[in-house]
């Protein structure tokens, strides 16, 4: 669930969303990243037919941008105002501008991002709060580049994967509704004086058609009432929350969205490790990333290793790895390379998921086109039984 939190730093007051479980872990992960709380509420959802507008930046664009500037030698307020110069679209242009006005006037780079939260996430201004005081401010750029490059690949390859499906559940479903809602209730008008000299099946579907050509302005309503409600019910955090538990239930769907979900969690917390945040503040600060079922457990594990154990064991205790993340984690911890080596679990786990898609997608194509056609058949089937059964009673 997400709580939208008004506190302090550095004698600003600021405004920031967290995903969190509960309140108190609201205000555990925004003490854990520097801020003085001042008030915790829930954040409002989105309503059953207005959704919320997602920020219009382009954040990976602007970091692609800026690294160039940077790498090329110009300064952090000169690379900025070049690219609020260049931008053309309004909202973005007007973000930039504010980053520029706040560099200004002193504000470190890191300072004048978080005081726009709903534009710059927590974990990319905690990783250039890290680096800027080293120097190494380009580092914290590029690995939150590769961070978010990533991350859209994988959402973009599983979107890619879901269009065709999509199209080809859209299609069936609106031929099938067509002729359930149309053809089948005119067919029952033709048939309905025949009685018992129609087979049972056939029967049962005209008599549906009848009821729908009775009924057809309360099926329609009824159809969009199910439609905003479903819509409505995608929005709230616990109805969301049970459909993922019941998706990772399924045996080898839920397994490969764990492994998905670690990813993101593995590659976040990479890139904070090698900006040189302590691991302790960098869990905090990712607990956002996994599902509310995982907090317990990493909470836990957080405890563990605060009492001195090792990453490894106390991920592996709390059910945080796979078999290859625990070896590659043992590996890192006697190498000394934690971040770099939780970055290559995630790019391990990524390609496994993408042929998972893969394998899943072309294995679920042929089974919903020949379900599809099936349904199709017997409805086309059972419309012209009566004909059939016509036919044979007059020869």
């Amino acid at each position: 669930m997400q709580y939208a939190i008004s506190a302090i730093r550095r004698t600003q007051a600021v405004s920031i969303t967290l995903d969190a479980s509960n309140p108190a872990d609201a205000r555990r992960q925004a003490e854990a990243q520097g801020y003085a709380v001042v008030a915790i509420k829930a954040a409002k959802g989105p309503g059953p037919v207005a959704w919320r507008k997602a920020p219009d930046f382009p954040l990976l664009q602007f970091n692609q941008s800026l690294l160039i500037l940077l790498r090329a030698g110009l300064s952090v307020v000169e690379a900025i105002e070049t690219l609020a110069d260049r931008e053309s679209r309004g909202e973005a242009k007007q973000v930039l501008v504010r980053l520029h006005d706040q560099l200004k006037v002193g504000l470190s780079l890191s300072a004048a991002l978080e005081a726009q939260p709903a534009m710059f996430p927590p974990l990319y201004v905690a990783s250039v709060r890290a680096n800027e005081k080293t120097g190494a401010l380009t580092e914290a750029i590029e690995r939150f580049i590769v961070y978010r490059a990533q991350a859209d690949l994988l959402r973009k390859r599983v979107v890619g994967a879901a269009i065709y499906p999509a199209m080809i559940l859209g299609v069936g479903s609106l031929v099938i509704a067509f002729l359930l809602l149309y053809v089948v209730p005119r067919f029952s008008l033709v048939f309905q004086d025949l009685g018992d000299r129609i087979p049972l099946m056939s029967r049962l579907l005209l008599q549906w058609g009848q009821f729908a050509n009775a009924h057809w302005l309360e099926l329609l309503g009824g159809a969009a009432l199910l439609a905003v409600a479903c819509a409505y019910a995608s929005g709230r955090p616990r109805v969301r929350l049970a459909v993922a538990q019941q998706i990772q239930r399924i045996p080898r769907i839920g397994e490969i969205v764990r492994v998905y979900q670690l990813a993101r969690f593995y590659r976040a917390l990479g890139m904070l490790l090698q900006a040189g945040i302590p691991i302790l503040v960098a869990l905090d600060m990712v607990t956002g990333l996994l599902p509310v079922t995982l907090h317990g457990a990493l909470a836990a594990a957080r405890r563990d290793i605060g009492e001195g154990r090792s990453i490894s064991a106390a991920f592996e205790t709390h059910g945080l790895t796979t078999a290859v993340s625990l070896r590659l984690l043992r590996v890192a911890e006697r190498t000394g390379q934690m971040g770099e080596m939780l970055e290559r679990t995630a790019s391990f786990h990524e390609e496994d998921i993408a042929q998972a898609i893969d394998w899943f997608i072309r294995l679920f194509e042929p089974l919903l086109m020949i379900a599809i056609g099936l349904v199709i058949g017997v409805v086309v089937l059972l419309m012209y039984a009566p004909i059939f059964e016509l036919a044979g009673s007059i020869q």
